[in-house]
């Protein structure tokens, strides 16, 4: 199975798991052009911790039943990163992850703007979640586990192999309440 098929595989499953679907009215040629679906605040509260649960363990899963350091396979986030672009080509969901502790392994997961900034503040100081609303955008940030496998690469010169955070992002289109 190649990677393209096995992302888009990925994303369908995702998106059924967690309820992100277009109305079933709504007809385009191209997913792109369709408008998303506006959901309540509360609905998107919940679609984003449902989704998030499911990207944490499946990273967790993946990277502890298939990924070896030594086969010089793709690291399990850098893969399931490519299922965010299909999600929100698909379903108008934006995921991201978020550095919060250790070293960023990719300089996109840096923090960017005030909300991303805010949401590192929090998940370092233990929160689990950290939301925001902005315009007709739900936003929340999940802490994400980095596990003694992901400490390697995250924060080589560690001292103890206890858990460190980082984080998800995932962005779901509101209606104004």
């Amino acid at each position: 199975m190649n990677a393209r098929y096995s992302t888009t595989i990925t994303a369908a499953a995702l998106s059924i798991t967690c309820g992100l679907t277009l109305p079933s009215t709504v007809c385009c040629d191209d997913p792109a052009d369709a408008p998303a679906e506006r959901v309540s605040r509360a609905e998107a509260r919940r679609q984003a911790r449902l989704l998030h649960e499911t990207i944490h363990s499946t990273l967790q899963r993946v990277h502890h039943e298939f990924y070896r350091e030594d086969e010089g396979l793709p690291i399990p986030a850098a893969v399931i990163e490519d299922t965010f672009d299909d999600l929100e080509e698909t379903q108008q969901v934006k995921l991201r992850w978020l550095v919060v502790e250790g070293q960023a392994m990719n300089t996109d997961h840096v923090a960017q703007n005030e909300f991303e900034k805010a949401a590192v503040k929090a998940l370092e100081s233990g929160r689990e979640e950290y939301e925001w609303i902005e315009g007709n955008m739900y936003r929340r940030a999940g802490a994400i586990s980095l596990t003694n496998a992901c400490l390697k690469c995250h924060v080589p010169d560690r001292k103890t192999t206890e858990n460190r955070t980082a984080g998800l992002i995932v962005g779901i289109p509101i209606h104004k309440e």
